[in-house]
Parts: structure tokens; C-alpha cells; sequence
């Protein structure tokens, strides 16, 4: 298998993307307080992503915004369940769902009638996230929609509302010779998130040791899904991968299992002056371990990606604020 764009998950650049010297950052320790601080910065980036004209920066924003738990936000999303976007459309709809907005029920009511089937699903998870167990059935039946799109996208729905009575349907999925690959990479997430054993042997670590480094990023997303001791343990061994942006990926994942030993990786990297402008995957994994790991001497290179050129490193940057602060 190959790993190819699902759902709303968005990788802007590839890897191996050139890294061009940049000045040397202006670096200090930040205590926890002085990381509240910047707390006012993060914000501003945030509500500035959720306004941009362009929906690859609108739709991060959102799922940043609802991660970390930034509610004052909430209006603003409940206006983007109208954005002319599908992907801004379904992540406002998803994010609704999983900040448990109640009195939101009448918007997502409204929007299972929406002309996108992939929006239609959405809304049916933000209902299912508010008590409307029924819905879970119009999510069951978008599996059999025909589209690779909207089954990948149920899929991840499956995953994320974690109903253990899904397994078999999922597995039924994996056994699909048909089924394209982002339909299977998303079914071994989602069984992963449903905390199944089975799945780690059998179809995560065959991710780790893929040749391609892409399907090994995949994979330790899977293992940091199923979060079992033994899965942290199969992450740890990827920090010795010989490719750079599979190394950073298991230290951010390490810090969401409050796993630090891959702090050394990401202090060394940014002390090789990377080029915090660009967008590359690599940038992309540093800064977010950065709110993963969580340690005052990684927080002060903060300042610098938050004032980077690119918004998508901005937005991770303030997501790593938030994630400390909320």
C-alpha cells in the first residue's frame, strides 16, 4: 500500500524538500509562564487561519481550533458549515461534533441535507457526538457509497466515534481486494483507535518496516492510534530510521505518549537553522513535536516559527502554544 491524501488530512509539501539556511534563531528557555505569553500571538494566528481565502489553510484552522479546545472560536466555525469548500465543510461539521456543541444540533440537522454526501456523513458524526446514537447508521451506509472518498471518510468517522461493534466491518474492509489504498490506510487507523490487538502484528507494523518512508509515517500515526505500551516501544525503534522526516515523526509522537526521548532529535534539528519559511514536512513535524514534548528549552524556539512566512507553519506553531496553555 501507498499512502495517499485522506479525508481532511492535509500533507502540504513531500518529503525530502530542501532545507535553505535561514538566520540563526533567536532561541531562550521559556518557563511555563513566559509560554503564556504568547498565548495572544497563537490566538491572533489562529483566528486569522479560520478567515483566510484559501481552504487549505481554513481547514487546519479548524481542526486546530478544536483540539485545542479554543470554544470563543465556535461561532466562526458554525459559519464555515456554509463555506463553498467541501474539506472546510466536513472539518467545521467534525469539529462541532467532537466539542460537543449541542446547541449546534439544528446546523447539523440541516446540513445531512447537504448536496456533498462527505458533508452529509460529517453531520451525522456531529450528531452522533451529541447524543444521536441513530445517525451512526447513515455513517455504516456511506461505507458502501461507490466513492473512495466519502468510505475513506467514514472510516475515519468510525474511528474517531470508537463503537467496537464497527470491527468486523472494518476488518471486512481490509479483506476488499478492490478497496483503494486510502479507504484501507484509514481502516487500519480507525481499528487501531478501536484499540484492536490483532491489528498491530498484522497490519501497523508492516507500515514500520514498509520501504516507502511515506507508509512508515502512516504507520507510527497508527501506533500513536492504538496507544498501547508495546506500540510506544515499536515507535521508539523510528527514531533511528534513516530518513529525517520519519525520525521526526516518531519523536512527535512519542510526546503525545509523554515519551520525551526524542527531544535530542528535534533540539538538534533546529539547531541545524532549518529554514522556518517553508513548508516542508519535516518543519512541519519539528514545530508540532515541539507542543507534543512539551519542555521549556524546545518552547523558545517557538517565537520564531510562529512569526514564520508560511501560514501552515504558523498555525502549528500556535497550535504547540495552545496545546501547553489550554
Amino acid at each position: 500500500m501507498r499512502l495517499t491524501g485522506i479525508g481532511i488530512a492535509v500533507v502540504f509539501l513531500a518529503f525530502g524538500c530542501e532545507q535553505k539556511s535561514a538566520p540563526v534563531l533567536q532561541v531562550s528557555p521559556l518557563k511555563s509562564s513566559s509560554i503564556e505569553s504568547l498565548v495572544p500571538q497563537a490566538q491572533a494566528i489562529l483566528k486569522a487561519g479560520l478567515e483566510d481565502s484559501n481552504s487549505y489553510i481554513r481547514t487546519p484552522a479548524v481542526e486546530i481550533a478544536v483540539e485545542t479546545s479554543q470554544r470563543q472560536f465556535l461561532p466562526r466555525i458554525l459559519q464555515l458549515t456554509e463555506d463553498p469548500v467541501v474539506t472546510v465543510r466536513f472539518a467545521a461539521l467534525v469539529g462541532l461534533g467532537d466539542m460537543k456543541c449541542s446547541a449546534c444540533k439544528s446546523t447539523m440537522e440541516q446540513k445531512k441535507k447537504d448536496p456533498n454526501p462527505n458533508v452529509q456523513i460529517a453531520a451525522a458524526y456531529g450528531l452522533v457526538k451529541i447524543g444521536g446514537a441513530q445517525y451512526h447508521n447513515d455513517i455504516l451506509r456511506a461505507l458502501n457509497s461507490g466513492d473512495p472518498t466519502v468510505t475513506a471518510n467514514a472510516v475515519l468517522l468510525l474511528g474517531k466515534i470508537a463503537n467496537r461493534n464497527d470491527k468486523a466491518r472494518l476488518y471486512a474492509i481490509l479483506q476488499d481486494e478492490n478497496a483503494p489504498d486510502k479507504v484501507l490506510f484509514q481502516a487500519v487507523e480507525s481499528l487501531a483507535r478501536l484499540g484492536d490487538a490483532k491489528v498491530y502484528k498484522d497490519k501497523i507494523w508492516p507500515l514500520l518496516i514498509s520501504k516507502y518512508h511515506d507508509d512508515r509515517v502512516w504507520g507510527i500515526r497508527c501506533m500513536g492510534a492504538l496507544g498501547t505500551p508495546e506500540a510506544q516501544t515499536a515507535v521508539q525503534t523510528m527514531l533511528q530510521d534513516d530518513v529525517l522526516e520519519v525520525r521526526l515523526a516518531a519523536a512527535e509522537q512519542l510526546g503525545a505518549f509523554k515519551d520525551r526521548s526524542g527531544i535530542d532529535l528535534i533540539e538538534k534539528y533546529f539547531n541545524q537553522r532549518p529554514n522556518l519559511d517553508e513548508t516542508s514536512l519535516a518543519n512541519q513535524m519539528a514545530v508540532s513535536a515541539i507542543g507534543k514534548i512539551r519542555d521549556p528549552k524546545l518552547n523558545g524556539y517557538l517565537p520564531a516559527a510562529l512569526a514564520s512566512k508560511s501560514p501552515i507553519i504558523r498555525l502549528i506553531a500556535a497550535k504547540s502554544v495552545l496545546l501547553q496553555t489550554k
